[in-house]
């Protein structure tokens, strides 16, 4: 999806005003940065907010006290022309959110299709691809994550997916390029009847994203709940992080499907629950 001419006209209108001072755009003054997580860089993927346009979406993100985002095409385009990027690299340090992935992206074994998309995350200055690659897109990969320092971040798509399992994420990246690794969707691994907590650990060092969600049931028609009141364990997933050496630049995103109309409240029960899963930590 391509975000219309007429909203980054729009955007870059807003853009335009100095600081945006005095802004409707986000209401309340910009603060200095309190971290609530430990050092781990929660934020969110975006396609959570997908009914909601650019100001939109960053506003809400702000409102929930997070400074990380996850964009998914609709909010920031792969074919993102110059001026567009402008305007969003505007709106983004107004709303003080900073871009730590995009995705999820397809790869195959074409290998200018894939560079084209490396050089989108060059642009934007992103170190971390979610992706859905196909298993002969790999030798075209390594070469491109060498020549980038970019990572692939292999995103599991839950029941009959192409990386079901997590045994199918660790054989397919051993002995690969060490840029080349896990996004931990944690709600399509309980649907898969996997445990996103062993995922962690058997990916130690290649676990470069996750997608933190919960599902009601172990079972591939379940649904999304407030984390940690279904099956995920998230104060095993944190301890888990932190005992692997999770990455400070990678990414580490909230994702709530459930209700796309009005989430906020829901996705603010989400930021709470990590708040407090983090804290017992120490």
């Amino acid at each position: 999806m391509s975000l219309s001419r007429r909203h980054f006209l729009g955007a870059a209108a807003v853009a335009s005003v100095p600081l945006f001072a005095g802004s409707r755009l986000f209401a309340q003054p910009l603060s200095g940065r309190q971290d609530d997580f430990g050092g781990f860089p929660i934020g969110v993927q975006s396609y959570s907010l997908r009914n909601f346009d650019l100001q939109q979406c960053l506003r809400q993100i702000r409102e929930l006290g997070l400074h990380y985002v996850e964009f998914y095409s609709k909010h920031m385009p792969l074919d993102i022309s110059g001026d567009q990027l402008a305007a969003t690299r505007q709106l983004l340090s107004t709303a003080d959110v900073q871009v730590n992935a995009h995705g999820v992206s397809d790869f195959s074994k074409d290998h200018e299709a894939n560079r084209k998309i490396f050089e989108f995350a060059k642009r934007v200055g992103l170190k971390n691809l979610t992706a859905n690659p196909t298993k002969d897109s790999f030798d075209s990969l390594d070469k491109l994550c060498a020549e980038y320092d970019v990572r692939i971040c292999i995103h599991n798509h839950g029941p009959g997916a192409l990386y079901d399992k997590i045994s199918d994420v660790v054989s397919i990246v051993k002995d690969r390029h060490p840029n080349i690794g896990a996004c931990i969707d944690t709600g399509h691994y309980i649907r898969s009847a996997e445990d996103p907590v062993k995922a962690v650990h058997e990916l130690k060092g290649r676990v470069f994203a996750l997608h933190v969600k919960d599902e009601a049931e172990q079972k591939p028609n379940s649904h999304n709940v407030i984390i940690g009141q279904g099956h995920l364990d998230l104060v095993g997933l944190f301890k888990a992080l932190r005992e692997t050496g999770f990455p400070k630049d990678g990414s580490i995103s909230l994702e709530y499907e459930a209700k796309p109309e009005n989430p906020l409240e829901d996705m603010k029960a989400c930021v709470a629950a990590a708040k407090e899963a983090i804290a017992k930590l120490s």
